[in-house]
């Protein structure tokens, strides 16, 4: 969020000038910049005299991550064949979800203000929302549900905090490695009305705008947009920060903000989940060059990958 330290003239007047990322904005008369998206102060200038004051910028940004299963948790199938048997499973912040988490804590140091991180889901998912305290996010906010959702529900949930907070970035790992749905993310910027930029592994904010590279299929994309917007973080945006001692401690003291998550109506459900079929066994078919061409046949025949 913007804001403005008036100087008062003799006559009366607040007399004020901005500058932001060497780029200067002159107000006239009583007006809302048009150049800066995150900017909502008005100011009156007297175009007579001219008295410089550097503007302060304090970027309000806001992560969302989720508490998926340890990536090396051996996963089993529960009794019901619709949910995974959760004992003896580990869990941990999702991996994508830390670069987005380090990307908002980079965007704070440069351009100050503040970081909040939110997840939906039942107490569980206050262990990831402590790591990401660690970390040094400044709030944390939990949507209490303890049913099941799916991504139209989480991203429901989100969206309708996130107005409330009306953050100038919003952040998500690309996916939750838990369904790899990657969904929530784009869901909540459509819900929202923002611009939505994925799969991002550079990010440039500069004078009002936002400068996006993101990974395609054979290549990069570099995109731009303004703020505030919606971005979903790629492997290779950052390398995220290790949480130092200093703030785990620091973290078991900060509150996590509970709220109720907002209602929402399952549009997909699950009918079965299943483990994939396991590999047969390998088949020799030669111990010299002879059995080239039969392996060739085989390939192409048989594995069809040739």
């Amino acid at each position: 969020m913007t804001k403005l330290r008036p100087t008062h003239h003799h006559s009366g007047y607040p007399l004020q000038k901005a500058v932001l990322f060497n780029y200067r904005v002159k107000f006239t008369r009583v007006c809302r910049c048009p150049t800066l998206p995150f900017s909502r102060s008005l100011a009156i200038f007297d175009p007579t005299r001219i008295i410089r004051h550097d503007l302060e910028i304090q970027m309000k940004v806001a992560v969302c991550v989720n508490h998926v299963p340890d990536t090396e948790t051996k996963i089993k199938i529960g009794p019901d064949s619709l949910t995974i048997d959760r004992s003896g499973v580990n869990y941990m912040l999702n991996p994508y979800d830390e670069f987005a988490v380090e990307e908002g804590l980079r965007i704070r140091e440069k351009y100050k203000g503040d970081v909040t991180v939110i997840s939906t889901g039942s107490d569980v998912h206050k262990e990831t929302l402590r790591k990401a305290l660690a970390m040094g996010v400044d709030r944390a906010v939990l949507l209490k549900d303890d049913g099941a959702r799916d991504s139209y529900g989480v991203a429901l949930a989100l969206a309708e905090e996130l107005k409330t907070l009306s953050p100038d970035v919003i952040l998500f790992g690309k996916q939750s490695i838990d369904y790899d749905d990657a969904q929530v993310g784009t869901l909540v910027a459509e819900m929202m009305g923002l611009p939505s930029v994925s799969i991002v592994v550079k990010l440039d904010i500069q004078e009002g705008k936002v400068i996006c590279e993101r990974e395609i299929e054979g290549g990069h994309e570099i995109v731009e947009t303004k703020l505030p917007a919606v971005f979903t973080a790629q492997k290779g945006l950052n390398e995220p920060r290790y949480p130092s001692l200093k703030g785990i401690m620091a973290a078991k003291n900060k509150p996590i903000e509970e709220k109720p998550a907002t209602t929402a109506e399952i549009r997909v459900e699950t009918l079965r989940m299943r483990k994939p079929p396991g590999k047969g066994s390998g088949k020799i078919v030669g111990t010299d060059a002879s059995a080239v061409p039969e392996l060739l046949r085989l390939l192409h025949e048989e594995a069809k990958v040739i």
